[in-house]
């Protein structure tokens, strides 16, 4: 279906060649801005309330790490698209927040798996992969600071496999409590993506892949808050 054909056709402009960035409309701007900065309260809430709800300082560090990738995830990416709405002319500094935005991405998904990783048991190899994750982190950063927007189609890629090894490695918990919610976040993920490629093609496509986002966090975060912090210490393993 064309939209460009249809009234919704005014929402959004003419999609651009993979190797230049779209621009949004006005109203796709709005939006981009509003489906992330919504959260942002909420994800400091909920994040205040897992620290609150740990037993020792192992937790509370974990709840830490997680709060400050959920709500980084939440600030970096308003702050980018306010930016890019408002001072686009700024195209240095438009730059630098694009880059932030998408080396928060890392950390946020290795911030997603450190309750799991440090909470719940897991085998001597996989243990390994609460330290991994920070690594692979780090070397994403650093590919985005090198290469930023030079191969978008293994940003994706890279995005992919950072949010899936930690995944298998998960399933190796004698404790598997929390895996459907874990599967369920990421199969919004996933479905995200769809729209994550399809400026241009769809009205708001940018922000509703911020909404699969939002809604594939805030599973995540019922499942730690349910499985890791609010069903008290005797569901976690001692470290």
């Amino acid at each position: 279906m064309d939209f460009k054909k249809t009234k919704y056709g005014r929402f959004m402009n003419n999609r651009v060649p993979s190797s230049k960035r779209y621009q949004p409309t006005e109203y796709e701007h709005a939006a981009n801005c509003a489906t992330h900065g919504l959260w942002i309260i909420p994800s400091i809430l909920g994040s205040s309330l897992l620290y609150f709800l740990s037993d020792d300082q192992w937790e509370s560090i974990t709840a830490w790490l997680y709060g400050t990738g959920l709500s980084g995830l939440f600030i970096m990416s308003t702050m980018f698209h306010t930016v890019s709405w408002k001072k686009s002319h700024l195209q240095r500094v438009e730059q630098r927040f694009h880059m932030c935005d998408r080396m928060v991405i890392y950390f946020f998904i290795a911030a997603s798996y450190a309750p799991w990783l440090n909470l719940r048991e897991l085998g001597p190899w996989a243990a390994h992969m609460r330290w991994l994750v920070w690594i692979m982190a780090c070397v994403g950063s650093a590919y985005v600071f090198f290469f930023h927007e030079k191969n978008k189609i293994l940003d994706l890629l890279c995005y992919t496999v950072m949010g899936a090894i930690p995944a298998l490695v998960l399933l190796s918990m004698p404790n598997r409590e929390g895996v459907l919610e874990l599967s369920m976040g990421g199969v919004f993920y996933c479905l995200g993506v769809v729209f994550f490629k399809s400026d241009g093609l769809i009205p708001f496509a940018h922000a509703i892949w911020h909404v699969f986002v939002a809604v594939g966090a805030g599973i995540h975060y019922y499942a730690i808050w349910r499985y890791l912090y609010a069903t008290g210490s005797h569901m976690k393993t001692s470290r």
